[in-house]
Formats: C-alpha cells, structure tokens, sequence
C-alpha cells in the first residue's frame, strides 16, 4: 500500500501547480524603413526612417511602436514587416528635409481613412526654429497642413462622402504635436509606460534633433543628419559630439553617412564618411535586442573611443543612408 504524502510534499507540490508561468522576455526591434538619402529616386531604396518597437516574446515586440522620420515609401516598408499606420503609437521628426518627411502625408492620409477612431498619433518634433536666412522651420505648420492638397482640391470631401466617419477636416486634427526645443543635453520628450524617448539638439539644419529610446530591452539611438558642430574644414572629425553623448551606453545608432566625395573635404556641403560599409538595401533591415545582455559597465568600456573618426559610442552601429554616386 503507498504510504500517504506528508505535509511537506503537499505543499511543495501545491507551489509547483500554483507557480506562474515564467514571464516572457521584454524585447526591442529597430528596423531600417529606408535608407536613401536626398531627392533623388535611386534603385527602389526608400526614403529616412527608422521603426522601433519594444515589448516582449509573447506579443513579437508590439507593445509600442515608433517611427522615427518618414522618407518616400515609409509605409510601404512598413507594410513589408506587418505593420500599419494605425497601429502607431508616435512619430519622432529629426527635422524637416523632405527626404525625411514626405511618407509622412501618407502615414496622416492612412490614419485619417482607416483610423479616424483611434486616438490623436502623436507627432513629436522641434519647436519653430528661426533660420539665418530669414525664415522659420515649422514642424507645427508641416503638420497643421499635412493634408491641404487633398482638401483644396476636393479630394477629401469626396472621400468622406464615400465612408461614413471621415472627418471632413482631413487628417490633421487627427495629430497631436508635441513640440519640444531642442538643447545641449538629452532631454525626456515623450514616454509610455517603460518607454522614454529623450532629445538633444545637434547640427543639420536649424531645429534638428536626434532622439534615444530607452526601454527595459535595450536603447536605440537615431542620430538624423547630425554631423560636427564644426561643419567645415578643418576639424579633426566629423563625428557628431552631441549624438555621442546622447549614444553613451547605447545599444544601437541609426545614423547617417555619405560617400567620402561627398564630404566637405571634397568640396561638398556634407559631412565626411564614418564608417565605409554603407548598406544598398532595398527592403526593410531588423536587428533585434532581447535579454541576455552585457551589463552597463561592460557596455561603457565597449563604447570607449579611441579614434576619433570611429563610430559613435554604441556596440552596434547602422546608419541608414546610402547616397547614388
């Protein structure tokens, strides 16, 4: 005859059957949805941007999704990797070159027609940024006028006469900006629950700004266009010292750079090469961060710099414009 379970053995058995199920690992995506650089077409690359998600195994990173800037054909790249202007939680502007903005009127036209329900996408962005030249840089006024041609003309009373729903005013009520000035250090610009996005100001053109996402899973960098403060020969390099401070013990930088007869040194207005293995993609390039990791000290010491012309502090590093020579 078996002998009775004692006490103990219950009640370790009945931890056994109560334990949770272990918890799925936290996860952070960052996906090139384009890569080519200026207005040119070149061999179907599509225009700036960068995608970030975070979240975890269970829900293939989809807890939050960003894009960060929103060249030509953005959300057709986006569409190649499963997602849909709806289901963004936020868009992060470096700056306003067309190069890195004119997918947006897609992304807005798509959220109005099948996401007029969903609350407003926010759009975060430099404040009005007053140039030498005598003019002011809105991201505000881009986006209060996303959708002026559609109205203008009588597109968007046509549509909305076609779907029940649609707001008449297009979809710019549908955006909620969030401006922010840019300055010498990082700053917390928008955040959802284990996400925070920070900015720093760096050089372009006034009012750009490069942002980092730091979540549980990992940080990403997007640099934009920055390059050195000094933006002319001679200077000792071209690296960009406020992306490598915003950089310090990041995971990945998403960042920019040219062929060498491009660069300044050569005659041209843009920056110098930092790295010589500038991907040719025409699809959408992922790399993916999950635990386990190397810890933050580990990280630092990896992201020590010796040669001033190395890549910013990070122990990956993707920069997403590839320019036709």
């Amino acid at each position: 005859m078996a002998k009775a379970l004692s006490a103990s053995t219950i009640a370790a058995l009945a931890v056994l059957v109560a334990a949770p199920a272990a918890q799925a690992a936290p996860c952070l995506i960052a996906t090139l949805t384009g890569t080519q650089s200026g207005p040119p077409a070149f061999d179907g690359l599509a225009g700036s941007g960068t995608l970030v998600r975070y979240g975890d195994d269970a829900n293939d990173c989809s807890d939050v999704l960003l894009q960060f800037d929103a060249g030509r054909g953005t959300v057709m790249r986006l569409s190649q990797v499963g997602v849909q202007p709806m289901d963004l939680d936020a868009v992060f502007i470096t700056h306003i070159h067309s190069d890195h903005v004119e997918g947006f009127s897609d992304i807005a036209q798509l959220r109005w027609f099948f996401g007029s329900q969903l609350p407003k996408l926010d759009v975060v962005c430099s404040d009005d940024a007053p140039s030498p030249a005598g003019f002011v840089l809105s991201c505000r006024k881009f986006v209060a006028h996303i959708g002026d041609a559609y109205l203008l003309s009588g597109a968007t009373a046509q549509q909305a006469t076609e779907m029940d729903g649609l707001d008449p005013a297009g979809p710019a009520p549908l955006m909620n900006v969030i401006a922010f000035t840019p300055t010498d250090d990082a700053q917390v610009v928008w955040t959802s629950g284990e996400v925070a996005v920070s900015a720093i100001r760096s050089t372009h053109i006034p009012g750009h700004a490069s942002f980092r996402v730091d979540t549980p899973a990992g940080s990403v960098v997007i640099g934009g266009d920055a390059s050195n403060d000094v933006t002319a020969p001679p200077r000792d390099t071209s690296t960009s010292a406020q992306v490598e401070k915003l950089a310090e013990g990041a995971d990945i930088i998403v960042h920019s750079a040219v062929h060498p007869d491009l660069a300044p040194e050569k005659g041209s207005g843009m920056p110098p090469l930092v790295s010589t293995s500038v991907p040719s993609m025409s699809n959408t390039t992922s790399r993916k961060l999950s635990p386990p990791r190397t810890d933050r000290s580990e990280r630092r010491r990896d992201a020590s710099r010796t040669d001033p012309r190395s890549a910013p502090c990070a122990r990956a590093a993707a920069r997403p414009r590839a320019v036709p020579t």
